[in-house]
C-alpha cells in the first residue's frame, strides 16, 4: 500500500508541474485563478509521497556506507547552496540556466547512494527523472536564455550563510525522523 501512495504523491507532483508545459492552453485559459489548485495538487503530492514512502517496506540491494554517507552530506551541502543560489541570482546562478532543478539531482543522487532500497528507488529515482525531464521541457519550450542581473557580492555571502543554516535544519529534522544524517 506505501508504494502504491508513493507512485500517486510522485504522479502527483510531476503532473501539477507539467501541467504548464504539456497543457499551456488549458493552464493559460485558467490564469490566476489555477495557482491555488495546483499549489494544493503539489502540496497533495509532496504529503503523498512522505506518507508513502514512510508506510512502504520492500527488498533493500544496498544499506549506508561510511563513505557514502560522507559523500551524501557533501552533496548535500551542494544541492542546498544551488538551491540557495537559484532565488539569490548569484555568479554561478547567472551560468547555470536551471540551478534550482540541478539542486533536485543532485539531492537525489546524494539520497539514491545512501539508501538502496525500492521505496528509495522510486523516490529519489523518480523525483531525479522528472528533474531530467523538466529540464528537456523547459529548454523546448523556451530554447532562448537569457541570464539573469548580476546582483550585489553580499548575495554570495547571504548564500552560502543561508546554506548553512538551512543544511543545520535539514539534519535537525532528519535526525528528529529517526534518519541519522553523520552515520
Amino acid at each position: 500500500m506505501g508504494i502504491a501512495i508513493l507512485i500517486l504523491g510522485l504522479a502527483l507532483w510531476c503532473g501539477g508541474h507539467f501541467f504548464k508545459r504539456l497543457a499551456p492552453d488549458a493552464r493559460a485559459g485558467m490564469g490566476v485563478k489555477a495557482r491555488g489548485p495546483i499549489t494544493l495538487v503539489l502540496l497533495a503530492g509532496v504529503i503523498l509521497m512522505v506518507i508513502g514512502y514512510r508506510m512502504a517496506d520492500s527488498a533493500v540491494f544496498w544499506g549506508r556506507h561510511p563513505a557514502m554517507v560522507g559523500i551524501n552530506n557533501l552533496l548535500m551541502l551542494l544541492s542546498v547552496y544551488l538551491f540557495a543560489i537559484s532565488g539569490m541570482k548569484t555568479a554561478l546562478a547567472r551560468k547555470m540556466r536551471h540551478p534550482m532543478l540541478a539542486a533536485v539531482k543532485v539531492w537525489a543522487v546524494a539520497h539514491l547512494l545512501v539508501n538502496g532500497d525500492v521505496p528509495s528507488f522510486i523516490l529519489f529515482g523518480g523525483l531525479l527523472a522528472w528533474a531530467v525531464s523538466e529540464v528537456i521541457v523547459i529548454n523546448r519550450a523556451e530554447p532562448n536564455w537569457t541570464p539573469p542581473p548580476a546582483k550585489p557580492a553580499r548575495k554570495e555571502v547571504i548564500a552560502v550563510v543561508a546554506t548553512l543554516v538551512v543544511y543545520a535544519v535539514i539534519v535537525a529534522i532528519h535526525y528528529a525522523l529517526g534518519y541519522p544524517t553523520f552515520g
